[in-house]
């Protein structure tokens, strides 16, 4: 099977070596709409396309983390379904939360890449080698952005920004044929 998908040349060169993706959640993992029952409890609504980027990610060599603001018991099920170890949640400060992450897998920022929507995914974003944003993105976050996706947060962006690295590591088109069969 010969893939469709195409990303521009300067882009690819731009994330390649990245082993490391960063992602917020709310905005990103989901459209950023907060919904709250009556009893206090959240609701999220996440994207099975988004899921299976990040399922795949590990499987060209990146390891992808989830830092977030907010901390829900539906996004730790779904987190824990996507088998993703590295998540910070409930945090503001998010830097902080990165540095860790990258001490534990022994890596630099040079090695990471990042996805937010909004002001408190600056800190991250602003120190990754590779650096992206959803559309409906903050202006200061798609201003700073190596890429801005077509795909809305929560509808396919963590997708194609997992696809873009995917791509950019050398290895998608093996993916894609075994997939095929």
């Amino acid at each position: 099977m010969t893939p469709t998908l195409e990303f521009a040349p300067e882009l690819l060169l731009r994330a390649q070596g990245v082993q490391v993706a960063f992602f917020d959640v709310d905005g990103v993992l989901t459209d950023g709409g907060l919904y709250i029952g009556e009893s206090g409890e959240t609701v999220k609504r996440f994207n099975a396309l988004d899921g299976h980027g990040l399922k795949l990610l590990p499987r060209v060599g990146i390891v992808p983390a989830v830092i977030s603001g907010r901390d829900s018991p539906a996004l730790r099920l779904r987190l824990q379904a996507l088998g993703i170890e590295h998540v910070h949640l409930g945090t503001e400060d998010k830097r902080p939360a990165a540095e860790q992450v990258l001490a534990a897998l022994g890596l630099g920022w040079e090695q990471a890449a990042g996805m937010g929507d909004d002001w408190p995914d600056l800190p991250v974003l602003s120190r990754c080698a590779f650096r992206c944003a959803p559309p409906h993105a903050h202006v200061e976050v798609r201003a700073l952005a190596d890429h801005v996706t077509t795909a809305a947060g929560g509808a396919g962006a963590a997708r194609e920004f997992c696809d873009l690295l995917m791509v950019a590591s050398g290895r998608y088109v093996n993916l894609l044929r075994e997939a095929s069969g």
